[in-house]
């Protein structure tokens, strides 16, 4: 059994600097829609003024978007890349070193972890980047 004092404070409505910015939107069927994306685009745009966005104007905090698994999408990169694929995968998004050593060395004690648990790693691929757009702050930390 646990007792929360009339005095604790938790949150009121005037603690406006204790929120964090959330959106949600969606298709009320599943249907996937260009226009959500570009509307969830903009609703991110909106939100800059919560600090999302360092000093240099151009390196952000990371906040983006969560989408459904594009499976057509993976499935033709993976023909690409000669890589099989079942019908039940995942893809995991890795932020690995610049530097091809310590990449390669990440890539290997990852893939070990992960087989370690009864899963097969079917490949790697290199996500492009396009890096002009990237802060000044971000490219510090690339």
């Amino acid at each position: 059994m646990s007792m929360i004092s009339s005095h604790t404070h938790l949150a009121t409505p005037d603690d406006f600097s204790d929120n964090c910015g959330f959106g949600l939107i969606a298709h009320i069927e599943g249907q996937a829609s260009h226009n959500l994306v570009k509307t969830a685009i903009h609703s991110l745009s909106c939100m800059t003024h919560r600090g999302g966005v360092a000093a240099d104007g151009r390196t952000g905090d990371g906040c983006g978007l969560l989408l459904a698994t594009p499976t057509e999408f993976f499935q033709q990169i993976a023909t690409e890349q000669q890589l099989v694929l079942n019908d039940n995968f995942a893809v995991g998004m890795v932020f690995v070193n610049v530097d091809n050593d310590k990449a390669q060395y990440s890539q290997q004690i990852l893939s070990e972890e992960i087989t370690a648990q009864g899963l097969d790693v079917v490949g790697w691929r290199d996500v492009p980047l396009d890096l002009s757009i990237v802060g000044e702050i971000g490219r510090e930390t690339l």
